[in-house]
């Protein structure tokens, strides 16, 4: 049985959340059809790009992506301080951005004198659009609806194009969103599509690594690394870049060794820090699909109530 979204997303547990969409044709969604000798490998550039777009206008930051032949997976921050801080214009313009205007919103615009009603009306519709900037349910609805729209114009046909409603899993700590954060950016690796993290296209750890070559701080429309403690800016993701990067490396090697070969690795600084044995983190990063809640035992049963939820059930993180 389906579960409701709200026993899926609360932001009161934790604003980071991993989101997978997988498509339900044979074709691929960007991959390469055998039997039509097709390839769909550009429309993997369509979701890069129109991630990059709703994460400037929503109020959630994008940790990591990866765009596969037949899937997508996103770790997401809601960032709710943003959200509620924008003014009544920086909502409207943001909403706008991709959506028209009601007339009610034209003339509020153009400074238009509204009755009482029409301004209480008014400003209803900005309330909901200012949750809606911070609705993980409306960034991937956005984001789904377009690419579904582009590949059946491109294909000629019609009907659904996404396996379903979207994944979602709540990562309750930090231990829970490095692994996620790992997992998604060796998905690649892990599929033999690519050698190293920097070469693995439409990844968000090729963006970051980009970004780092050309001294930015932050690839662009990334949610930054801050540090822990958050030493450079008060938001961010509570590691540093070149930990997470030597994490990564390392937990790389490790997952290719099982099918592979052995590459000898020392073990990155983040482990000891998260208090994490490497077997067990080697484990996490290979399994992290499994449940909807993820974090520590003590952290998943704190958050039950959040979600409406008594079992303690989910990816138990030692």
């Amino acid at each position: 049985m389906t579960t409701a979204r709200s026993q899926l997303i609360s932001v009161e547990a934790t604003p980071y959340y991993h989101c997978v969409s997988r498509c339900v044709r044979r074709s691929y969604l960007c991959g390469y059809d055998q039997l039509t000798q097709t390839s769909y490998a550009h429309r993997r550039a369509w979701v890069e790009e129109r991630l990059q777009l709703i994460s400037s206008m929503f109020c959630i930051g994008v940790c990591a992506y990866a765009i596969m032949s037949n899937h997508y997976h996103v770790v997401l921050y809601i960032n709710m301080k943003q959200a509620q801080g924008l003014s009544e214009q920086e909502v409207i313009q943001r909403w706008l951005t991709l959506h028209r205007a009601p007339v009610l919103i034209q003339r509020f615009l153009k400074g238009e004198l509204l009755s009482d009603t029409e301004t209480t009306a008014c400003r209803a519709i900005i309330q909901t659009w200012r949750e809606r900037l911070c609705s993980i349910s409306w960034f991937m609805r956005l984001l789904n609806q377009h690419i579904a729209q582009e590949a059946n114009r491109e294909d000629g046909c019609t009907g659904h194009f996404w396996e379903g409603r979207f994944k979602s899993q709540a990562l309750l700590d930090e231990k829970a969103l490095a692994a996620a954060m790992a997992y998604v950016d060796l998905n690649p690796i892990r599929a033999g599509v690519a050698e190293t993290p920097e070469t693995s296209e439409f990844t968000s750890v090729k963006a970051r690594i980009e970004s780092l070559h050309k001294d930015r701080k932050s690839a662009p429309f990334l949610f930054p690394f801050a540090g822990n403690p958050r030493e450079q800016q008060p938001e961010g993701l509570p590691f540093r870049l070149m930990e997470y990067l030597q994490l990564l490396d390392w937990t790389g090697r490790q997952v290719k060794s099982r099918s592979h070969h052995c590459i000898d690795a020392t073990q990155p600084s983040i482990l000891k820090r998260l208090g994490l044995d490497s077997a067990v983190w080697l484990s996490i990063c290979t399994t992290i699909e499994k449940g909807t809640l993820i974090g520590t035992a003590s952290v998943i049963q704190a958050a039950l109530p959040h979600f409406n939820r008594q079992r303690c059930s989910g990816l138990q993180i030692p």
